[in-house]
C-alpha cells in the first residue's frame, strides 16, 4: 500500500494587490498595472484562498515538483513586477564610429555602428518602457520577462559577425540586468 504525498506551495498575497483566476489564467493587479499570464499543466492547480495563492500537484515526481517551484517563481515576480516594476540597464560603446541611438515608435534606431550606412533597428516589446540617456539605455516594465527580451534585442541588434571582437568592442551591453526597481 503506497500513500503518495502531494506537493502543495503556499503564497501570501501582498496587500494592494488583487488576484483574480480566469480558467488557465492568472490576473494580478497593482498599483503600476495589470500582468495576465496562462499556467496551464498536467496534474497542477492553482487556486485563491484566504489571502493566499496555493499550487498543488497531484503527483510527487520530480517534474510536479520543478514546475510548482517555477509557478511560484513566475507569481512572485508578478507581484514584484505590478508593485515595484523591472529596470534594465545597457551601456553605448564605441571607439571607432561615434554611435547615434534614437527612439522611433516601438523600435529602437542604431545609427553610424561600425561606421554602416544602413541603421540597426531593436524590437521594442509592447508594455515596456524605453529611455535613453548619454551612452545609458534604461529599459523599464511591470513585465521581467518583456523587460529582459526587449534589453536582449537591443544588444542582439548590435552583435559583431565575421570581426575580431578583442578589437572591435563596440556594441550596446547590458550591464545591469533586470532586477526590481527601487
Amino acid at each position: 500500500m503506497s500513500t503518495k504525498k502531494k506537493i502543495h506551495k503556499e503564497i501570501e498575497i501582498p496587500t494592494g494587490v488583487d488576484v483574480n483566476m480566469d480558467g488557465n489564467f492568472l490576473v494580478i493587479k497593482g498599483e503600476k498595472g495589470e500582468i495576465k499570464r496562462k499556467f496551464a499543466y498536467p496534474n497542477i492547480s492553482i487556486e485563491i484562498k484566504d489571502k493566499k495563492i496555493i499550487i498543488n500537484a497531484a503527483k510527487d515526481t520530480r517534474k510536479e515538483k520543478r514546475m510548482v517551484n517555477t509557478f511560484a517563481a513566475h507569481i512572485r515576480n508578478m507581484f514584484d513586477g505590478v508593485r515595484k516594476g523591472f529596470v534594465c540597464k545597457l551601456k553605448i560603446c564605441f571607439s571607432h564610429f561615434p554611435m547615434n541611438v534614437k527612439l522611433q515608435g516601438n523600435e529602437l534606431i542604431i545609427e553610424n555602428f561600425l561606421g554602416e550606412r544602413n541603421p540597426r533597428r531593436a524590437k521594442i516589446i509592447e508594455g515596456v518602457d524605453v529611455k535613453v540617456k548619454g551612452n545609458e539605455i534604461c529599459v523599464e516594465g511591470i513585465d521581467i520577462e518583456k523587460v529582459g527580451q526587449t534589453a536582449a534585442n537591443i544588444e542582439r541588434a548590435t552583435r559583431i559577425r565575421g570581426l575580431d571582437r578583442r578589437v572591435f568592442q563596440d556594441g550596446i551591453y547590458i550591464v545591469e540586468k533586470a532586477k526590481v526597481n527601487e
